[in-house]
């Protein structure tokens, strides 16, 4: 059986359909989008936000930036929205033109040196327009919600044309550094694909730091959805930065 890259993102889409009647998550970035008369989605992936934004009637500016090819093949479905190949860092290409940045989904994780998230974060800023809003959210590393990413945890993904395992196994936590694989498999244990990736845990104060160091100010932090305050148990640091 053939499993391709293009396989991968429409499973991803089956498995987190973006809905913002169901998912507090993504209802909090709807909010803000909707809000927004121009929007750049960072890390857009196969571009659900963004489809369901003019789903919803937004009448703005709609950019995606995504650097996977597969994901932006997706999300080029619609056309309605702009769609930009490139990576965080390349929001430097943009010179004050957005209200609102988003990196949804955990993708603020993926910047994983320092050199990287400088320039990401000094690109984002320099495409938002004065008081131009950046939000996102990253998981909190008190948490340490890598412990729960193991193999004896098997996900199963049926209906719709779909009958396939997936699961995940940590294989590195340095520092602030986690590996870990993605596994994708039949249900008689056939292996379709392993996907490696490393995400960064930042803890508050790291994080503002570097938020400072680029030029935003906090507007607002909560520890989950519902705009709770943060604690070490709260599993994500969800943030609305303002460029000063």
């Amino acid at each position: 059986m053939d499993f391709t890259p293009d396989d991968s993102v429409a499973l991803y889409d089956e498995m987190y359909r973006w809905d913002g009647a169901a998912n507090a998550s993504d209802r909090f970035y709807d909010l803000l989008v909707m809000a927004a008369e121009s929007v750049l989605d960072i890390g857009c992936g196969t571009g659900m936000m963004l489809h369901q934004a003019r789903e919803q009637g937004h009448t703005g500016r709609l950019v995606g930036l995504e650097p996977d090819l597969p994901s932006l093949r997706r999300a080029r479905r619609r056309t309605d929205v702009e769609w930009v190949e490139g990576a965080a860092s390349d929001a430097s290409r943009w010179h004050g033109e957005f209200d609102l940045a988003t990196m949804a989904s955990n993708a603020f994780q993926c910047l994983v040196t320092d050199k990287e998230l400088r320039a990401s974060l000094a690109a984002v800023h320099g495409a938002l327009r004065p008081g131009g809003r950046f939000a996102f959210e990253t998981r909190n590393p008190a948490a340490r919600a890598w412990e729960s990413w193991n193999p004896a945890v098997v996900h199963t993904i049926a209906g719709n044309g779909w009958d396939l395992r997936q699961w995940h196994e940590v294989r590195s936590v340095t520092e602030d550094l986690v590996t870990f694989t993605e596994t994708t498999a039949t249900p008689d244990g056939m292996v379709l694909s392993v996907d490696a990736t490393t995400l960064r845990f930042l803890d508050e104060a790291r994080l503002d730091a570097f938020l400072a160091e680029a030029g935003f100010a906090i507007e607002r932090r909560e520890g989950d959805w519902q705009g709770g305050p943060v604690t070490d148990a709260s599993r994500s640091l969800v943030t609305v930065a303002r460029r000063a």
